[in-house]
């Protein structure tokens, strides 16, 4: 059985969680097995037979974190309503922008780096793939794009962008006046 095929097993389970709360408090940048062994009640060795390799812990770490991500975005899309286009973005950026959700951008934000600098390693392919989700999620309420700045990849930019502007200085107060900025022209733009 390859370590691609591992069974799962509620212990297996288990530790991810435990892993995952871990990564969420120090991310994976440096993530050393010995120490996230000890934190989370478990060993390397453990660690190594119920996931194979630490890189196979990784890519289970950010299909979690991943899952996590689309749920919460897919929320707050809901929330904002199925067809408004720029409550989803609203709605969307306040998720974003909740300190309660901070954890989970740097980790995904680590992990989107690390994507564009070792294309080959764990995180192969998930700087692109959240791209399409993200995308996927902003199409579902744009509904063609009519001109009047409904465009998912617009939206896409304007989260992003802001979205790294708040991690970098932790100014929620300006993003999200450059955020509601933005909705309202797009406002103007549709009338």
């Amino acid at each position: 059985m390859s370590q691609h095929e591992r069974p799962r097993s509620a212990r297996r389970d288990e530790l991810l969680e435990r892993a995952y709360a871990y990564a969420l408090a120090h991310g994976l940048a440096e993530l050393s097995l010995r120490p996230l062994a000890a934190a989370i009640g478990s060993s390397p060795r453990v660690l190594l037979f119920l996931f194979g390799s630490k890189d196979e812990l990784i890519r289970a770490l950010l299909r979690r974190a991943r899952a996590d991500e689309l749920a919460a975005l897919r929320q707050a899309r809901e929330a904002g309503g199925a067809d408004d286009f720029a409550a989803a973005v609203r709605t969307t950026w306040g998720w974003l922008v909740d300190p309660a959700h901070r954890p989970m951008l740097v980790l995904w934000l680590q992990a989107y780096a690390r994507s564009l600098s070792e294309p080959d390693g764990p995180w192969a392919g998930l700087a692109r793939q959240t791209v399409e989700d993200w995308l996927g999620l902003l199409a579902d309420v744009h509904g063609g794009d009519d001109g009047g700045g409904t465009d998912p990849a617009l939206g896409l930019a304007l989260l992003r962008g802001a979205l790294l502007d708040l991690l970098a200085t932790g100014d929620a107060e300006r993003t999200t006046a450059v955020v509601e900025r933005h909705l309202r022209l797009l406002g103007a733009q549709a009338r």
